[in-house]
């Protein structure tokens, strides 16, 4: 069903609108955004290099070729090319407009304007240079999302050197698994934060991390949360002298390194470059979120997830970006509607829980408050059910429902929508543009209208790099080994005959019952929508034999409701009749509370390690969880 149509006056009021002019004055025309998406991911050096071209891509030396052999994994591109991601994120908006807008719970509000983002960048420049750090040393960020940390990421790139960064409420040895592969140089911290209501002190954490990178020569320190570090440098004093300047650097120089979950193994050490997260972010930015000089981005994030390099990618297209730090439901579930109204946000993101929790409290945004201003509202994180769709353009009549996924891997979106694409209820509009993004059956065929292996068949600028001291057999194996030459990305996917798509969950945790794999997120759908549960998560442990095996459902239940023979044969009755008695499970169980990580997303694997007999702590890493005890309550459960 199409909630909202493709608007008729797209090619004059969009950003991709104005592409597709001026593509039209270099000779190619384009019905509509399928005939679009097939020149995008066929002609790779036609389609990137408009996207340099369009966005004014700066080069200090000029690329050989685009991208002369497209075999993955090892693609090269814009061989020959340098340029800098930090001059072209500083490079728009007049001196005195708004470029980043703070908001936290442990400091008042605050404001820097371009002038002075650049002039503060100019001066950590100049102070890491003072440090020793140069191109290639790595600088590691121990911070919360918050001026500082967008000043020292672009300072770091515009010095060649190397950023990784990681919330302050990741514990110690979290931190250590993550920037300890890295050897970083100078270790950027806070001593502690306010959340919500409760004063978080991190002096014991830093003094751990300190001790567990022996390399980082120098530590500085942030001043937030109240609490001195001594033996640190201040961060003021960092900021003492002036040195403006962008290092030319190849297009695969590495710009960041970001980090896997650590919820299925040791986190990956992901590395992406300069030249692919220019390109892409400006491509994705511009063209599917429709951002534009003047707009302002509000989409809450930690330093820890990849949506927060996005966030200050923003910066890319002239666009001030809102940052949030804290609790993002305190004091209350509206709290980042009124941001949204006080900053007259164009374009906010936000995760399906939470969109799905102000539909079941009754919420309505739009009436409640001024926001007009905006023009999309961006969902990713985890698949948005139907109900949330329609409770969207109820609520929302003329923003754009532009919902995503994509992932730390490629640091950007792989399907998602855009003004040139229809919003379908319960469905990813599409693949992105440059994303040759298929699904795949057992044997690499294609498939449409069922279940596959989400693959990318072509290049994109904005694969990694490899990962940090990987030799490249790690790489391959992640993405290459099940498919050579194509990439598979992890998830569970179908494509409808129109190019609109559904993400059924990740596909080692799909379910197998008799032969047949089931998505997790068709359950998901299902049961969360009955009023008496919360959250819910599925595991399913296979049948050696090849039998059904044994399906089993965990529960979180609102206040007041009980999981009794009665609200157990409503969930039965329900699963049945809206998808198949394959989906009925052989169990049904209470739990306090739904394991998922901090970026939102449901721990199925790891809870099926713990019914198979693991142990927690083996498992993963408590502080990456939202809830840290929210896996104690399965080991009991087996």
């Amino acid at each position: 069903m199409i909630l909202r149509p493709v608007a008729p006056d797209v090619r004059e009021t969009t950003e991709i609108g104005r592409y597709l002019r001026w593509l039209e004055t270099r000779g190619h025309v384009f019905d509509g955004y399928a005939d679009l998406h097939r020149w995008s991911v066929t002609d790779l050096d036609g389609f990137w290099s408009s996207i340099k071209d369009f966005f004014g891509v700066r080069f200090h030396s000029p690329a050989t070729a685009v991208v002369p052999d497209r075999t993955m994994p090892g693609t090269t591109w814009f061989p020959g090319a340098t340029l800098n991601y930090a001059e072209h994120a500083l490079g728009h908006g007049p001196d005195d407009a708004p470029a980043v807008i703070a908001y936290s719970q442990t400091r008042e509000r605050t404001e820097l304007t371009w002038a002075r983002l650049r002039d503060q960048v100019a001066r950590a420049r100049a102070g890491l240079a003072r440090l020793g750090v140069g191109r290639g040393d790595r600088v590691v960020a121990y911070l919360p999302n918050i001026p500082e940390a967008v000043v020292a990421y672009l300072a770091v790139a515009s010095l060649g050197a190397i950023w990784a960064s990681c919330a302050p409420e990741f514990g110690a040895r979290s931190v250590i698994d993550r920037f300890g592969q890295i050897e970083p140089r100078v270790l950027l911290t806070v001593s502690g934060y306010r959340y919500g209501a409760k004063d978080v002190d991190r002096r014991a954490e830093v003094a751990e991390i300190r001790a567990g990178l022996p390399t980082a020569e120098h530590v500085v320190h942030v001043p937030y949360g109240g609490h001195d570090l001594p033996g640190t440098l201040a961060w003021n004093d960092l900021l003492t002298e002036s040195e403006p300047g962008f290092e030319p650097v190849g297009f695969a120089h590495p710009l960041c390194v970001l980090f896997s979950s650590g919820t299925t193994g040791k986190p990956k050490a992901i590395v992406h470059g300069h030249g692919g997260i220019l390109l892409e972010h400006l491509k994705n930015h511009g063209l599917s979120w429709d951002l534009r000089p003047g707009d302002r981005m509000l989409w809450f994030s930690t330093t820890a997830w990849m949506m927060w390099n996005a966030l200050v990618s923003g910066l890319l297209t002239g666009t001030s970006i809102v940052l949030v730090d804290g609790n993002p439901l305190h004091p209350d579930l509206a709290w980042q509607w009124r941001l949204a109204e006080q900053t007259r946000a164009t374009l906010m993101g936000a995760s399906p829980g939470f969109l799905m929790a102000c539909r079941k409290a009754g919420l309505d945004p739009a009436a409640e408050y001024d926001l007009s201003a905006l023009r999309q509202l961006g969902a990713a994180g985890s698949p948005l059910p139907a109900e949330g769709f329609h409770w969207v353009h109820e609520k929302f009549p003329g923003v754009l429902l532009n919902v995503g996924s994509g992932g730390t891997d490629v640091c950007s979106g792989i399907v998602q929508g855009s003004p040139l694409q229809p919003v379908v209820a319960g469905e990813i509009s599409g693949p992105c543009l440059g994303v040759d993004a298929q699904a795949f059956d057992e044997h690499g065929t294609p498939v449409v209208g069922e279940l596959g292996e989400l693959v990318i068949t072509a290049p994109m600028p904005s694969m990694p790099v490899g990962f940090w001291g990987d030799s490249g057999e790690r790489y391959r194996e992640t993405y290459f080994s099940t498919y050579p030459g194509i990439w598979r990305h992890g998830d569970w996917i179908r494509f409808g005959p129109e190019g609109s798509c559904v993400i059924a969950g990740r596909s080692d945790a799909t379910l197998n019952r008799g032969g047949v794999r089931l998505g997790t997120a068709e359950f998901y759908a299902v049961v969360e929508e009955l009023p008496e549960i919360e959250d819910s998560l599925v595991v399913h442990l296979e049948d050696p034999a090849g039998g059904n095996g044994d399906l089993r459902l965990f529960v979180a239940l609102r206040s007041g409701a009980e999981l009794d023979d009665g609200l157990r044969g409503k969930i039965t009755s329900a699963l049945r009749t809206a998808l198949s008695p394959r989906h009925v499970p052989d169990a049904i169980t209470a739990v306090p509370s739904i394991p998922r990580n901090r970026t939102g997303k449901k721990l199925e694997l790891p809870v099926k390690k713990l019914l198979l007999g693991a142990r927690v702590d083996d498992v993963v890493g408590r502080d990456v969880l939202a809830d840290p005890t929210a896996l104690d309550h399965f080991g009991a459960s087996a």
